[in-house]
């Protein structure tokens, strides 16, 4: 009896902090799940910053406007997944449907975009669109059946990866914060250096103009 209730606490106090965990997790994740419309011709961009080093998923497809035909022709789209220093990452031409997965190399945006050719008469394509990053990008299904594991340590699975997931992303806060601080200080140093030169301008100006006005007066002999 002893055994089962030692047991049992230790099972409530890990189920306890899972969902301390989880509730930060869901700060620390990015899960974008949408549904847009793209009118021919247009494109539409969905961004996402995501820190180096991580697992990100997406999955996509075309709603079909007419259900139980087959789907326009008229009702494909480009992809392109791109980072923010111009990297290609997944492209899809003339597609219904795709997914992409990858591990980001550096830190940014992330932008995926979507093209709807020109077409007369116009239409209008309706997506849908999921977007994972992070620990949210793993597909822990496959992990348990590949490793054969208990529900427990699955358990402990997701709460060391979500606990290192917040652990990266401090950093990565920590790291921006660093960057916007060091911009602040180069603006404000700039600024000035600006004002202090539009200053001695501004005296230099006076000072010729009050010169040029005693010179003017001395010379129609005034003072």
């Amino acid at each position: 009896m002893d055994f089962y209730t030692s047991h049992h606490q230790r099972f409530s106090l890990l189920t306890t902090i899972l969902l301390v965990l989880c509730s930060i997790f869901l700060f620390s994740t990015r899960v974008y799940s949408v549904r847009f419309d793209l009118l021919s011709d247009h494109t539409k961009c969905i961004a996402e910053d995501i820190q180096s080093n991580a697992m990100t998923v997406g999955k996509y497809h075309v709603v079909n406007p007419s259900e139980g035909h087959p789907l326009p022709d008229s009702h494909r789209v480009t992809v392109r997944v791109t980072s923010g220093y111009g990297n290609n990452y997944h492209y899809a031409d003339h597609a219904d449907s795709g997914q992409f997965a990858f591990q980001t190399a550096e830190a940014g945006d992330y932008m995926a975009c979507f093209f709807a050719a020109d077409h007369k008469p116009a239409v209008t394509i309706t997506v849908d669109f999921d977007w994972k990053s992070g620990v949210a990008a793993k597909d822990w299904s496959n992990v348990a059946k590949k490793g054969s594991v208990e529900l427990m340590e699955l358990e402990l699975k997701k709460m060391f990866d979500t606990v290192q997931s917040i652990h990266d992303e401090m950093f990565y806060l920590r790291e921006r914060e660093e960057q916007m601080q060091e911009l602040n200080r180069s603006t404000n140093s700039k600024m000035f250096w600006f004002s202090f030169l539009s200053l001695v301008i501004a005296l230099s100006v006076g000072g010729l103009q009050i010169w040029h006005l005693k010179a003017f007066f001395e010379k129609k002999k005034l003072i």
